[in-house]
Protein backbone atom coordinates (compact mmCIF):
# COMPACT_ATOMS: atom_id res chain seq x y z
CA UNK A 1 0.00 0.00 0.00
CA UNK A 2 2.86 2.39 0.92
CA UNK A 3 4.59 1.66 -2.57
CA UNK A 4 1.64 2.20 -4.40
CA UNK A 5 0.98 5.76 -2.71
CA UNK A 6 4.05 6.59 -2.99
CA UNK A 7 3.57 5.80 -6.94
CA UNK A 8 0.59 7.93 -6.96
CA UNK A 9 2.51 10.59 -5.29
CA UNK A 10 4.94 10.96 -8.05
CA UNK A 11 2.72 10.27 -10.53
CA UNK A 12 0.77 13.32 -9.29
CA UNK A 13 3.45 15.51 -8.68
CA UNK A 14 4.81 14.66 -12.03
CA UNK A 15 1.66 15.54 -13.77
CA UNK A 16 1.62 18.79 -12.22
CA UNK A 17 5.50 19.75 -13.66
CA UNK A 18 4.73 18.74 -16.59
CA UNK A 19 1.29 20.30 -17.46
CA UNK A 20 2.78 23.44 -16.60
CA UNK A 21 5.94 23.52 -18.39
CA UNK A 22 4.43 24.73 -21.28
CA UNK A 23 3.44 27.88 -19.99
CA UNK A 24 7.08 28.24 -19.40
CA UNK A 25 7.85 27.99 -22.95
CA UNK A 26 7.48 30.86 -25.70
CA UNK A 27 4.91 28.70 -27.61
CA UNK A 28 1.85 28.55 -28.56
CA UNK A 29 -0.91 26.80 -31.32
CA UNK A 30 -0.23 29.83 -33.49
CA UNK A 31 3.45 29.67 -33.41
CA UNK A 32 3.60 25.94 -34.24
CA UNK A 33 1.25 26.16 -37.17
CA UNK A 34 2.77 29.47 -38.57
CA UNK A 35 6.33 27.64 -38.20
CA UNK A 36 4.39 25.04 -39.91
CA UNK A 37 3.14 27.20 -42.76
CA UNK A 38 6.51 28.00 -43.61
CA UNK A 39 7.90 24.81 -43.44
CA UNK A 40 5.74 23.71 -46.56
CA UNK A 41 6.23 26.96 -48.24
CA UNK A 42 8.76 25.01 -50.50
CA UNK A 43 5.91 23.25 -52.08
CA UNK A 44 4.45 24.54 -55.21
CA UNK A 45 1.70 22.02 -56.14
CA UNK A 46 -1.43 22.54 -54.86
CA UNK A 47 -2.62 20.86 -51.51
CA UNK A 48 -5.37 20.42 -48.80
CA UNK A 49 -4.49 20.81 -45.45
CA UNK A 50 -7.72 19.85 -42.89
CA UNK A 51 -8.35 18.20 -39.71
CA UNK A 52 -9.96 14.76 -39.99
CA UNK A 53 -12.32 14.64 -37.42
CA UNK A 54 -12.40 10.83 -35.54
CA UNK A 55 -13.96 9.60 -31.85
CA UNK A 56 -14.09 11.40 -28.43
CA UNK A 57 -13.63 14.91 -29.99
CA UNK A 58 -10.41 14.04 -31.28
CA UNK A 59 -8.88 15.24 -34.53
CA UNK A 60 -6.09 14.40 -36.85
CA UNK A 61 -4.36 17.30 -39.39
CA UNK A 62 -3.74 16.00 -42.49
CA UNK A 63 -2.12 16.80 -45.67
CA UNK A 64 -3.48 15.58 -48.84
CA UNK A 65 -2.21 15.92 -52.32
CA UNK A 66 -3.21 14.26 -55.19
CA UNK A 67 -2.16 14.68 -59.17
CA UNK A 68 -5.01 13.05 -60.60
CA UNK A 69 -3.53 9.48 -60.49
CA UNK A 70 -6.52 8.20 -58.46
CA UNK A 71 -6.53 4.99 -60.05
CA UNK A 72 -3.14 4.26 -57.60
CA UNK A 73 -3.29 3.09 -54.16
CA UNK A 74 -2.09 6.10 -52.42
CA UNK A 75 0.44 6.38 -49.92
CA UNK A 76 0.18 7.09 -46.03
CA UNK A 77 2.75 8.78 -44.12
CA UNK A 78 3.29 8.08 -40.74
CA UNK A 79 5.89 10.35 -39.00
CA UNK A 80 8.64 9.47 -36.16
CA UNK A 81 8.24 10.87 -32.22
CA UNK A 82 8.55 14.28 -31.86
CA UNK A 83 7.62 14.74 -35.74
CA UNK A 84 5.14 16.09 -37.85
CA UNK A 85 3.48 16.33 -41.40
CA UNK A 86 6.13 19.78 -41.73
CA UNK A 87 9.15 17.48 -41.61
CA UNK A 88 7.64 15.34 -45.11
CA UNK A 89 8.57 18.23 -46.83
CA UNK A 90 11.33 17.23 -49.01
CA UNK A 91 9.34 14.71 -50.03
CA UNK A 92 5.64 15.26 -50.49
CA UNK A 93 6.25 17.23 -53.83
CA UNK A 94 8.09 14.75 -55.57
CA UNK A 95 6.02 11.52 -53.91
CA UNK A 96 2.87 12.75 -55.08
CA UNK A 97 3.22 13.03 -58.90
CA UNK A 98 3.45 9.14 -58.77
CA UNK A 99 -0.14 8.81 -56.49
CA UNK A 100 -2.27 10.45 -54.40
CA UNK A 101 0.00 11.04 -50.67
CA UNK A 102 -1.51 11.84 -47.29
CA UNK A 103 0.97 12.71 -44.27
CA UNK A 104 -1.04 13.37 -40.84
CA UNK A 105 -0.01 14.64 -37.53
CA UNK A 106 0.24 11.21 -35.14
CA UNK A 107 -2.75 11.97 -32.48
CA UNK A 108 -1.01 13.44 -29.11
CA UNK A 109 1.79 15.10 -31.79
CA UNK A 110 2.01 18.13 -34.18
CA UNK A 111 -1.52 20.03 -34.47
CA UNK A 112 -3.60 17.08 -33.88
CA UNK A 113 -5.41 16.51 -30.94
CA UNK A 114 -3.47 15.82 -27.02
CA UNK A 115 -5.61 13.64 -25.59
CA UNK A 116 -5.01 11.71 -22.46
CA UNK A 117 -3.46 7.76 -22.79
CA UNK A 118 -3.83 4.86 -21.19
CA UNK A 119 -0.61 4.08 -19.36
CA UNK A 120 -0.95 0.63 -19.86
CA UNK A 121 1.54 0.26 -23.05
CA UNK A 122 -0.74 -2.39 -25.22
CA UNK A 123 -4.37 -0.21 -24.80
CA UNK A 124 -1.69 3.13 -25.76
CA UNK A 125 -0.96 1.06 -28.86
CA UNK A 126 -4.30 0.53 -29.67
CA UNK A 127 -5.28 4.10 -28.93
CA UNK A 128 -3.10 4.88 -31.46
CA UNK A 129 -3.83 2.01 -33.99
CA UNK A 130 -7.69 3.06 -34.11
CA UNK A 131 -6.89 6.71 -34.65
CA UNK A 132 -5.15 5.58 -37.85
CA UNK A 133 -8.31 3.30 -38.96
CA UNK A 134 -10.75 6.08 -37.65
CA UNK A 135 -8.52 8.55 -40.20
CA UNK A 136 -8.70 6.27 -43.44
CA UNK A 137 -12.47 4.96 -43.09
CA UNK A 138 -13.69 8.78 -42.67
CA UNK A 139 -11.09 9.81 -45.89
CA UNK A 140 -13.02 6.41 -47.34
CA UNK A 141 -9.92 5.31 -48.49
CA UNK A 142 -10.01 1.53 -49.20
CA UNK A 143 -6.23 0.12 -48.96
CA UNK A 144 -3.27 2.17 -49.01
CA UNK A 145 0.37 1.96 -49.09
CA UNK A 146 1.70 2.58 -45.50
CA UNK A 147 5.43 4.29 -44.81
CA UNK A 148 5.91 4.88 -41.25
CA UNK A 149 8.72 6.81 -39.65
CA UNK A 150 10.96 5.39 -36.39
CA UNK A 151 7.19 5.70 -33.90
CA UNK A 152 5.28 5.94 -37.09
CA UNK A 153 7.12 1.96 -38.53
CA UNK A 154 6.48 0.79 -35.15
CA UNK A 155 2.69 1.87 -34.89
CA UNK A 156 2.01 1.05 -39.41
CA UNK A 157 3.58 -2.41 -38.50
CA UNK A 158 0.88 -2.46 -35.31
CA UNK A 159 -1.95 -1.17 -37.83
CA UNK A 160 -0.83 -3.93 -40.23
CA UNK A 161 -1.49 -6.59 -37.71
CA UNK A 162 -4.52 -5.47 -36.52
CA UNK A 163 -6.16 -4.33 -40.26
CA UNK A 164 -4.28 -6.42 -42.94
CA UNK A 165 -7.34 -5.97 -45.39
CA UNK A 166 -5.59 -2.17 -45.43
CA UNK A 167 -2.32 -2.15 -46.36
CA UNK A 168 -1.11 -3.07 -49.97
CA UNK A 169 2.93 -2.54 -48.87
CA UNK A 170 4.09 -1.51 -45.51
CA UNK A 171 7.70 0.74 -45.54
CA UNK A 172 9.62 0.80 -42.18
CA UNK A 173 11.81 3.59 -42.27
CA UNK A 174 14.65 3.21 -39.08
CA UNK A 175 11.40 1.52 -37.27
CA UNK A 176 11.55 1.86 -33.37
CA UNK A 177 10.57 -0.54 -31.33
CA UNK A 178 11.38 -3.68 -32.93
CA UNK A 179 13.92 -5.66 -31.21
CA UNK A 180 14.09 -7.01 -27.47
CA UNK A 181 16.05 -4.99 -25.10
CA UNK A 182 19.23 -7.14 -24.81
CA UNK A 183 20.41 -8.88 -21.66
CA UNK A 184 23.06 -6.33 -19.67
CA UNK A 185 25.51 -9.18 -20.94
CA UNK A 186 24.58 -9.25 -24.31
CA UNK A 187 24.87 -5.69 -25.50
CA UNK A 188 27.39 -4.63 -27.89
CA UNK A 189 28.04 -1.20 -25.85
CA UNK A 190 27.49 -1.49 -22.86
CA UNK A 191 25.31 1.78 -21.14
CA UNK A 192 27.91 3.76 -18.40
CA UNK A 193 26.88 3.97 -14.79
CA UNK A 194 26.44 6.98 -15.06
CA UNK A 195 23.71 7.14 -18.15
CA UNK A 196 22.09 4.68 -15.91
CA UNK A 197 21.91 6.89 -12.94
CA UNK A 198 21.12 10.15 -15.10
CA UNK A 199 18.21 7.61 -16.58
CA UNK A 200 16.55 6.20 -13.19
CA UNK A 201 16.77 10.41 -12.05
CA UNK A 202 14.71 11.41 -15.34
CA UNK A 203 12.57 8.07 -15.36
CA UNK A 204 9.31 9.58 -14.01
CA UNK A 205 9.03 12.44 -16.75
CA UNK A 206 8.39 12.48 -20.18
CA UNK A 207 11.56 12.11 -22.97
CA UNK A 208 11.18 16.07 -23.32
CA UNK A 209 10.12 17.83 -20.30
CA UNK A 210 14.00 18.66 -20.07
CA UNK A 211 12.82 20.63 -23.18
CA UNK A 212 10.05 22.44 -21.54
CA UNK A 213 12.29 22.63 -18.42
CA UNK A 214 14.68 24.67 -20.40
CA UNK A 215 11.50 27.61 -21.01
CA UNK A 216 12.90 30.49 -23.19
CA UNK A 217 16.60 28.66 -23.75
CA UNK A 218 14.79 26.31 -25.51
CA UNK A 219 14.93 27.13 -29.04
CA UNK A 220 18.50 28.00 -28.51
CA UNK A 221 19.09 23.99 -27.13
CA UNK A 222 17.66 22.81 -30.22
CA UNK A 223 19.82 24.91 -32.33
CA UNK A 224 23.00 23.99 -30.38
CA UNK A 225 22.28 20.39 -29.31
CA UNK A 226 21.03 19.28 -32.87
CA UNK A 227 22.42 21.18 -35.75
CA UNK A 228 22.18 18.08 -38.07
CA UNK A 229 18.41 19.15 -37.87
CA UNK A 230 19.13 22.64 -40.10
CA UNK A 231 22.05 20.38 -41.61
CA UNK A 232 19.11 18.04 -43.52
CA UNK A 233 17.49 21.06 -44.90
CA UNK A 234 19.86 23.29 -45.51
CA UNK A 235 19.19 22.85 -49.46
CA UNK A 236 15.49 24.75 -49.03
CA UNK A 237 16.12 26.96 -45.60
CA UNK A 238 18.86 29.31 -44.79
CA UNK A 239 17.75 30.09 -41.44
CA UNK A 240 16.06 28.43 -38.11
CA UNK A 241 12.55 27.44 -39.99
CA UNK A 242 13.40 23.68 -38.83
CA UNK A 243 15.17 24.10 -35.63
CA UNK A 244 11.79 26.49 -34.48
CA UNK A 245 9.51 23.81 -35.52
CA UNK A 246 11.21 21.20 -34.15
CA UNK A 247 10.90 23.01 -30.94
CA UNK A 248 7.57 24.08 -31.41
CA UNK A 249 6.35 20.09 -32.01
CA UNK A 250 7.94 19.39 -28.66
CA UNK A 251 7.35 21.65 -26.22
CA UNK A 252 3.20 21.74 -26.64
CA UNK A 253 1.10 19.92 -24.00
CA UNK A 254 2.59 16.25 -23.99
CA UNK A 255 0.11 13.35 -24.97
CA UNK A 256 1.55 11.26 -27.97
CA UNK A 257 4.96 11.75 -25.84
CA UNK A 258 3.52 10.63 -22.77
CA UNK A 259 2.27 7.74 -24.54
CA UNK A 260 5.31 6.99 -25.94
CA UNK A 261 7.24 6.84 -22.60
CA UNK A 262 3.97 4.08 -21.21
CA UNK A 263 5.50 2.22 -24.15
CA UNK A 264 8.69 1.88 -23.18
CA UNK A 265 11.04 0.07 -20.97
CA UNK A 266 14.52 2.18 -19.87
CA UNK A 267 16.94 2.99 -22.29
CA UNK A 268 14.52 3.67 -25.20
CA UNK A 269 13.35 -0.05 -25.76
CA UNK A 270 9.96 -1.52 -26.36
CA UNK A 271 7.91 -2.72 -23.66
CA UNK A 272 6.24 -4.79 -26.53
CA UNK A 273 8.84 -5.51 -28.95
CA UNK A 274 7.47 -5.51 -32.66
CA UNK A 275 10.09 -8.18 -33.84
CA UNK A 276 7.72 -10.96 -31.51
CA UNK A 277 4.60 -10.23 -33.67
CA UNK A 278 6.06 -8.87 -37.13
CA UNK A 279 5.61 -12.86 -38.39
CA UNK A 280 1.98 -12.42 -37.77
CA UNK A 281 1.62 -10.11 -40.77
CA UNK A 282 -0.47 -11.67 -43.29
CA UNK A 283 1.94 -13.30 -45.43
CA UNK A 284 0.95 -11.71 -48.72
CA UNK A 285 1.91 -8.02 -47.23
CA UNK A 286 5.08 -7.31 -48.78
CA UNK A 287 7.65 -4.96 -46.21
CA UNK A 288 10.50 -2.72 -47.53
CA UNK A 289 12.81 -1.59 -44.76
CA UNK A 290 15.05 1.18 -44.86
CA UNK A 291 17.73 2.13 -42.87
CA UNK A 292 20.21 5.33 -43.33
CA UNK A 293 23.84 4.11 -43.00
CA UNK A 294 24.84 5.99 -40.08
CA UNK A 295 21.14 4.89 -38.15
CA UNK A 296 21.21 5.47 -34.58
CA UNK A 297 18.08 2.59 -35.15
CA UNK A 298 19.25 -0.95 -34.64
CA UNK A 299 19.77 -2.05 -38.17
CA UNK A 300 19.51 -5.81 -37.50
CA UNK A 301 16.04 -5.74 -36.76
CA UNK A 302 15.37 -6.08 -41.34
CA UNK A 303 17.51 -9.11 -41.24
CA UNK A 304 15.64 -10.35 -38.69
CA UNK A 305 12.13 -9.65 -40.47
CA UNK A 306 13.62 -11.34 -43.36
CA UNK A 307 14.53 -14.47 -41.71
CA UNK A 308 10.92 -14.04 -39.88
CA UNK A 309 8.99 -14.21 -43.34
CA UNK A 310 10.52 -16.46 -45.33
CA UNK A 311 7.20 -16.99 -47.61
CA UNK A 312 6.79 -13.36 -48.03
CA UNK A 313 8.64 -10.17 -50.09
CA UNK A 314 11.31 -8.70 -47.37
CA UNK A 315 13.43 -5.97 -49.16
CA UNK A 316 16.16 -4.64 -46.93
CA UNK A 317 17.70 -1.10 -48.39
CA UNK A 318 20.44 0.58 -46.28
CA UNK A 319 21.27 4.21 -47.93
CA UNK A 320 23.23 7.60 -46.73
CA UNK A 321 19.23 9.24 -46.85
CA UNK A 322 16.36 8.41 -46.42
CA UNK A 323 14.68 11.47 -48.83
CA UNK A 324 13.37 11.61 -51.81
CA UNK A 325 15.25 9.89 -54.37
CA UNK A 326 15.60 7.19 -52.27
CA UNK A 327 11.91 7.20 -51.74
CA UNK A 328 11.15 7.25 -55.13
CA UNK A 329 13.22 4.56 -56.00
CA UNK A 330 11.23 2.70 -53.45
CA UNK A 331 7.67 3.37 -54.56
CA UNK A 332 9.00 2.65 -58.53
CA UNK A 333 10.03 -0.67 -57.10
CA UNK A 334 6.47 -1.30 -55.67
CA UNK A 335 5.25 0.03 -58.72
CA UNK A 336 7.05 -2.62 -61.24
CA UNK A 337 5.54 -5.35 -58.65
CA UNK A 338 1.94 -4.06 -58.88
CA UNK A 339 2.30 -4.07 -62.72
CA UNK A 340 3.64 -7.29 -62.76
CA UNK A 341 0.49 -8.50 -60.24
CA UNK A 342 -1.84 -6.64 -61.92
CA UNK A 343 -2.32 -4.45 -59.08
CA UNK A 344 -2.80 -0.34 -58.92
Amino acid sequence: MAERAVSSDVGTWTWWITSWLPSWCPTSHSKLKEVEERMLQSIKSKFSKQFVHISNDNKLWTLAFNSGVDCKTPLVLLHGFGGGVGLWTMNLEALFQQRPVYAFDLLGFGQSSRPQFSTDAQVAETQFVESVEEWREKLGLETMILLGHNLGGYLAAAYSLNYPSRVKHLILVEPWGFPERPEPGNQDRPIPVWIKALGDLLSPFNPLAGLRLAGPLGPFLVQTLRPDFKKKFATIFNDNTVTEYIYHLNVQTPSGETAFKNMTIPYGWAKRPMLQRIGLIHSDIPITVIYGSRSSIDGHSGNSIKEMRPNSHVEIIVSSSFFSPLLLLVLQFIQTRACLELLP
